[in-house]
């Protein structure tokens, strides 16, 4: 399977219990009870596991696997990262978007033009803004603000309106 088909929703913490649970901390908000496979990554290969259960809170699930029985197998797996495939997850509403879709889009504003393309998606707390390379600087927008237009996922573009000054801050 290949990584870029792959995003990254968390990592195994450590056992649970007896027979084969382990706890899982979730870096999104990507619900595992969606989900009837998920991928472990182990010595730099993913391994593909079915979830038999899943139960606890959704930042910090007891996974069981089907296949992982004892104590023993389950700790093998501990710090293993936890994927899924990106076509698994749940469709979005228009102008939403998930943090990976549109690193490399092109950025447009309004009134200078292209601006460069998106490096990545930042979260701090709860806001995300979009890092855009522009030339040598870095310039950061915000998610939740009036400075996002429209996005185009078939042309792979951002329409931005900034205000006046901002790429001089």
């Amino acid at each position: 399977m290949n990584i870029k088909s792959l995003i990254k929703v968390g990592y195994i913490a450590k056992t649970h219990g007896l027979k084969g649970e382990v706890t899982a901390m979730m870096d999104s908000d990507i619900d595992l009870a969606d989900h009837s496979v998920v991928m472990i990554e182990l010595n730099g290969s993913f391994v593909p596991y079915s979830i038999e259960a899943i139960s606890g809170q959704a930042l910090k699930p007891f996974i069981k696997l089907q296949s992982v029985d004892t104590l023993e197998e389950a700790s093998a797996l501990k710090g293993g990262s936890l994927y899924i495939s990106k076509e698994e997850r749940a469709k979005l509403t228009r102008g939403e978007f998930y943090d990976d879709e549109v690193v490399d889009f092109k950025a447009i504003d309004a009134n200078h033009g292209e601006l460069g393309k998106v490096k990545e998606v930042q979260s701090h707390g709860p806001n995300r803004l979009i890092l855009i390379l522009h030339g040598s600087k870095e310039i950061l927008v915000p998610v939740n603000g009036p400075f996002i237009k429209s996005i185009n996922k078939s042309k792979k573009t951002i329409q931005l309106e900034l205000p006046d000054g901002y790429l001089e801050v």
